[in-house]
C-alpha cells in the first residue's frame, strides 16, 4: 500500500467579499470527503491534507465539496511540498521587509500568469518575477497592498478562477506545515 500524497490547498477569495467560512467548518467539510489528516492554517484558506488522488482530482473534489457545502463558486490551487520548496527558493524578495510586502501568486493554469505578466508590462515596472510555471512574486509597499496598480490588475475577474495570492510569510508557514 502506498502512502497518500501531502498537498497544500489554497482557497481563493474566502473571508473577504462576503464569503465567510470558519476554518473549523472548512476542516470538517474536507475531512468528510476523500481526504485524510486535514489541517487548516491561519484564517485565509490554507489547507494541508493527504489524499491517494493526484492534484487534479484533489482540486476537483475540494471545489465540488466547497460549492456543495458553502454555496459559492469555489476555486482552489493544489500543490505539493516540492513545488512550494521551488517557489520559496526562487523568490528573490525577503519575507520580512519593513517597507515592502512580498507576495506570491499561484496559478492553476500557467498561461493565465503569462497573460497577467503581459498586462502588467503596460503598467511600467511592477517587480513581477516568474518563479515557476505556476507562480510569480511581486513586492508592494506597506500600506498599499490593495491600491498598487499591480494589485488591482491581479484582482481582475479574469484571473479569479485561476489565481490566488499569499504573503511570502504565509507560504513559509505552509512550507513548514508540509515538512
Amino acid at each position: 500500500m502506498t502512502e497518500p500524497h501531502r498537498y497544500a490547498v489554497f482557497l481563493r477569495g474566502i473571508n473577504v467579499g462576503g464569503i465567510n467560512i470558519r476554518m473549523a467548518d472548512l476542516k470538517a467539510r474536507l475531512s468528510d470527503g476523500p481526504f485524510q489528516n486535514v489541517k487548516t492554517l491561519l484564517a485565509t484558506g490554507n489547507v494541508i491534507l493527504e489524499s491517494d488522488a493526484g492534484p487534479d482530482a484533489v482540486k476537483k473534489a475540494c471545489e465540488d465539496a466547497l460549492r456543495a457545502r458553502f454555496g459559492y463558486d469555489a476555486w482552489v490551487i493544489v500543490t505539493d511540498r516540492e513545488e512550494i520548496d521551488r517557489i520559496v527558493k526562487a523568490t528573490p524578495y525577503p519575507a520580512d521587509d519593513p517597507e515592502q510586502h512580498s507576495y506570491v501568486t499561484l496559478a492553476s493554469d500557467p498561461t493565465v500568469l503569462d497573460s497577467l505578466i503581459e498586462a502588467a508590462s503596460a503598467l511600467g515596472p511592477t517587480g513581477i518575477v516568474r518563479l515557476t510555471p505556476g507562480a510569480i512574486a511581486t513586492q508592494v509597499a506597506v500600506g498599499s497592498s490593495t491600491d498598487a496598480p499591480v494589485s488591482k490588475l491581479m484582482a481582475r475577474a479574469a484571473y479569479k478562477p485561476y489565481t490566488t495570492t499569499r504573503n511570502l510569510r504565509t507560504l513559509l508557514k505552509v512550507q513548514a506545515a508540509l515538512a
